[in-house]
Parts: structure tokens; C-alpha cells; sequence
């Protein structure tokens, strides 16, 4: 009587048995193909990924510089009073900008535009420049507007170097020059007042949608990337905005979306007094 009511329970035991080895057989038959789709897909991933980043270090140049290819004349750009100058620089360019002097003993402006277009694009800027007595030279960089060249950093320091020898030598002394940076104009503004400050300190320095540096806003729009190990171009303003030795004036828009308004406060703590 016992073995006739175990023999239900042995033949159930039996049956579960058989079917737990049942689908561990299909699961260890499965097992594989599910690992292999996995790395399959894994490996697809990897290679779109390295694909990308490689094209962002190749083609980093062209997203970070947009010049234009040519650039209309200062009449045409509605600064007639502004001439046509030539700015040589160290290593045997010569750049097309546009200057026009003070009236009386006047600051003079040195202006460094963004990273995009010509310095006709900057003529309003200079316009209102002129209207207050201010000299200006609008500096057209290497690879801008028609200028020789190819633009990269070192490239833009040594035109800004060029652009204020050139001011020097015509007779403008250091304390009457303010140098006006506009968006990655501003990296090449600081380097210059902060290398001037080691001989003699120029009259201001003035940012206009100032960074920390490249590589801080290339993070801030590629946070996928390893952009500080990619960077060829940094402009790292932070690191020696607190050399220079003469006002700095900062504005930036509270809701720039290219040049994050948090990396114009960074800068701003790091610069020395005066300032505002």
C-alpha cells in the first residue's frame, strides 16, 4: 500500500526531472547564440564608437575654425573710414585686416573675432568704436577672409602677436591698447595681455563670451568623448588669465548654447582685480 502511493509521486519526480534536463539542454543550446549576438552587437557598438571619434579627431580643425573664404571691403561693410593694412606675421604671413586711429590721444582697439565668417561681420562693432573716438584694427586671422594659411592655435597667437607689433610700431604704446576679444577671440586676447604683462601691461583687456578654455566647451558638447586627450587646440584662458595686469571686463549671455555661461564665471573667479 506505501509503494502504491509512492508510485505517483516517483513517476511526477520522474517527469520533473526530465523536463528541467530538457530545458537546460535548450538552455546550453541557446547559450551561446545569445552570447554571440550579444558580442556580435557589442562589437558593432565599439566600432561605430571608434569610427566616431576618430572622425572628430580628424575633422576637430574644421568644427572648431569656419571661416569665410573672402571678405568685402570696409566700405561695403559700412566702415568707410577704415583702410585696408597688412600684418605680417613671424613665420611669413600676410593678413588683410582693417585699421583705422584715434582721434587725439584716444584708446586704440585690438580687436580678435570668433571662430567663424570675416571680419566684415565685426564692422558694426567697430562702427560704434569709431563713433566714440577709439582706434581700431580689426585683426583678420590666417585661413580668414581670403588670409594665407590655416588657422590653429599657435597660428592665432602668433597674428595676435603680428597685430600688436604692428600697432607698436606704429607708434601706439602698450598703455593705450585694449585688447577686445569676441567668443575664441577672447583665448587669444588673454594670451596676449598675459604675455605683454611680463614687458609693459596694456590699457584693458575686455571678454566678450569669455571660456575657461576648448577643451572645457568641447566637453560640455561632446561629453561622450575623451575630448581631453583629443584636443589638438586648447586656448586654456584659465590658466593664464591671472597674469595679466591691467582691467578686465567680462559679459557673456546667461543662455549662450555654445559657450557654456558657468565657464565665463570659472574664468571670471581666476582673473585678478580690477575687474567686472
Amino acid at each position: 500500500t506505501q509503494f502504491a502511493g509512492a508510485r505517483p509521486r516517483l513517476m511526477a519526480g520522474i517527469a520533473l526531472w526530465s523536463a528541467n534536463a530538457l530545458v537546460c539542454r535548450h538552455t546550453q543550446d541557446h547559450l551561446p547564440k545569445v552570447l554571440n549576438s550579444f558580442l556580435t552587437f557589442a562589437a558593432l557598438v565599439a566600432v561605430v564608437y571608434a569610427g566616431l571619434i576618430g572622425a572628430l579627431y580628424l575633422f576637430q580643425r574644421s568644427l572648431l575654425y569656419q571661416p569665410s573664404a573672402s571678405m568685402p571691403s570696409p566700405a561695403d561693410s559700412g566702415v568707410p573710414e577704415m583702410k585696408t593694412v597688412t600684418i605680417e606675421t613671424a613665420d611669413g604671413l600676410s593678413l588683410s585686416s582693417w585699421f583705422a586711429p584715434p582721434q587725439g590721444n584716444k584708446p586704440m582697439v585690438l580687436y580678435f573675432h570668433g571662430n567663424a565668417g570675416h571680419i566684415g561681420y565685426r564692422a558694426f562693432k567697430a562702427e560704434a568704436f569709431l563713433r566714440a573716438g577709439f582706434g581700431t584694427l580689426l585683426l583678420s586671422y590666417r585661413g580668414f577672409g581670403g588670409n594665407p594659411g590655416k588657422p590653429t592655435e599657435e597660428g592665432l597667437y602668433a597674428d595676435g602677436r603680428a597685430a600688436f607689433d604692428f600697432l607698436e610700431r606704429a607708434g601706439f604704446q602698450p598703455g593705450r591698447i585694449v585688447l577686445y576679444g569676441e567668443s575664441l577671440g577672447t583665448g587669444v586676447a588673454v594670451r596676449i595681455a598675459a604675455e605683454q604683462a611680463e614687458r609693459t601691461p596694456v590699457a584693458a583687456v575686455v571678454l566678450e563670451t569669455p571660456y575657461t578654455s576648448i577643451t572645457d566647451v568641447a566637453a560640455s558638447h561632446y561629453p561622450f568623448a575623451p575630448v581631453r586627450w583629443l584636443l589638438k587646440d586648447r586656448f586654456d584662458a584659465v590658466a593664464r588669465i591671472a597674469a595679466i595686469k591691467a582691467p578686465v571686463l567680462m559679459f557673456h549671455a546667461e543662455d549662450d548654447r555654445v559657450i557654456p555661461f558657468r565657464l565665463a564665471r570659472q574664468l571670471f573667479k581666476h582673473a585678478e582685480l580690477p575687474k567686472q
